[in-house]
């Protein structure tokens, strides 16, 4: 059923590497189960009910991803996304997390319009080889940034914007263990080792009393919170259609970010697991679009900021999942996440953080494939890759990226490079400048 179901010999994989890839992918991006709740209760919003709404929303988008497009990639509400949610619409602009929740709603269905009338897969296709490939190693030095951060190997220092932390922090300690630990196995090929350096990094942890282990074997289970806050975007509509014309660059930004983080995902990922066909196009991507779509619908609805494809999704990839099936193992474990929430605690960041850190790795093989003795090609290769990490942002990769193709191609006169879905993106990014 399983092999008929996700043609597993066609994608040259098994049942036991992928059941390996979705547990990564789950433990690698287990994290949100807590930072979400902890992000979104800034605005009033009940941290049990979000975590809740986020293990259903991402465990429903998730599935749907595994058993209609048949791909490895994993879906979550969105890191940044949720801070906008919160700091930006929620909060700053004083409308509430209703409104907010309304917002990302309909920007929901707006992903569901463009996804039935295939704008979506109009948009990921229209992008140049060169920046799918770049976009691919963009991510991944944007992974490594996040693991570095994670565990504390870099910290925030306003002169030079960063500088190395404390290498004497026994948490610090702990993520380069683990690190060294799993670029060991990784150097030695075993099977599993991306999973393997995450448990022992944990053990260790726990062992010199660095995180704090279970009281009992009872402590690990627990009933799941109610889901107070379901339906609370009706009630934000009003707030939001009471701005008129001011409503429309909150839900664009929503819609936005969303759509290029989905895709800059799915492109970037793909390429490394060598999905993309001989023109870089995805198969079946409007069904990826279609999960990502509902996802972010059935989030709103349940209480939670947008839902997008993770970038997290690497990791499982790098363990060798190729097909749904890994998407199916993570889906369930995040329902199972519902009953089992204060295991998913245990694992500590730095435990996590050496896994991007070595994804981040994984990923830089795309980029020798650019001619970088193209300076029209290379150029905004070289942006949409750096732009990701400079910023902290996939989506602004993107747009830097796609911004110099294209005026790099019309400064030469090179106009049959450009299709009219890049004028179209390059129009709306100006645009997006000039509104911001």
């Amino acid at each position: 059923m399983l092999e008929r179901l996700f043609k597993l010999k066609e994608n040259n994989t098994n049942v036991r590497t992928e059941l390996f890839a979705g547990l990564t992918t789950f433990i690698t991006m287990a994290y949100i189960i807590f930072v979400n709740p902890a992000i979104l209760s800034n605005a009033g919003m009940d941290f049990g009910a979000v975590l809740v709404a986020t293990c259903i929303a991402s465990a429903l988008a998730t599935l749907m991803m595994g058993l209609i497009a048949n791909y490895p990639f994993a879906l979550a509400p969105g890191m940044g996304l949720n801070a906008y949610f919160t700091f930006t619409v929620a909060l700053g602009l004083g409308l509430g997390y209703e409104a907010a929740l309304a917002a990302v709603f309909i920007s929901g269905l707006m992903f569901i319009l463009l996804t039935v009338t295939r704008g979506r897969e109009a948009i990921i296709n229209s992008i140049p080889m060169s920046l799918k490939l770049a976009v691919g190693a963009g991510i991944g030095l944007f992974i490594a940034f996040i693991g570095f951060k994670s565990a504390g190997i870099i910290v925030p220092y306003e002169p030079t914007l960063v500088k190395l932390g404390d290498m004497s922090d026994p948490k610090v300690l702990l993520a380069v263990f683990g690190l060294l630990l799993t670029s060991i196995l990784v150097v030695k090929k075993v099977r599993g080792s991306l999973l393997i350096g995450i448990l022992i990094t944990t053990i260790a942890g726990m062992i010199f009393r660095i995180t704090p282990a279970p009281a009992s074997f009872a402590a690990l289970f627990s009933a799941p919170p109610s889901l107070k806050h379901f339906g609370d975007f009706a009630v934000g509509m009003d707030s939001l259609f009471k701005l008129g014309f001011a409503a429309i660059p909150i839900i664009f930004s929503f819609a936005f970010v969303d759509v290029f983080d989905t895709v800059g995902t799915l492109t970037g990922v793909a390429s490394k697991a060598k999905m993309l066909d001989q023109d870089g196009k995805l198969p079946r991507v409007n069904r990826a679009f279609v999960a990502d779509a509902v996802g972010t619908v059935a989030g709103a609805a349940l209480g939670t900021s947008t839902v997008t494809t993770y970038i997290e999704s690497a990791a499982g990839v790098a363990e060798g999942g190729r097909t749904g099936l890994t998407a199916v193992v993570t889906g369930v474990l995040f329902l199972a996440a519902l009953f089992i929430s204060p295991l998913a605690a245990l694992v500590p960041a730095q435990a996590t953080a050496p896994i991007l850190i070595i994804v981040g790795v994984f990923m830089m093989e795309p980029i020798m494939k650019i001619n970088f003795e193209d300076y029209i090609e290379a150029i905004p290769a070289f942006f949409a890759f750096v732009m990701m990490p400079f910023t902290f942002n996939i989506a602004e990769g993107i747009v830097w990226g796609i911004l110099a193709y294209v005026a790099l191609n019309l400064a030469v006169r090179r106009f049959d490079r450009i299709s009219s879905t890049m004028y179209i993106l390059s129009a709306l990014f100006v645009l997006r400048f000039i509104l911001r």
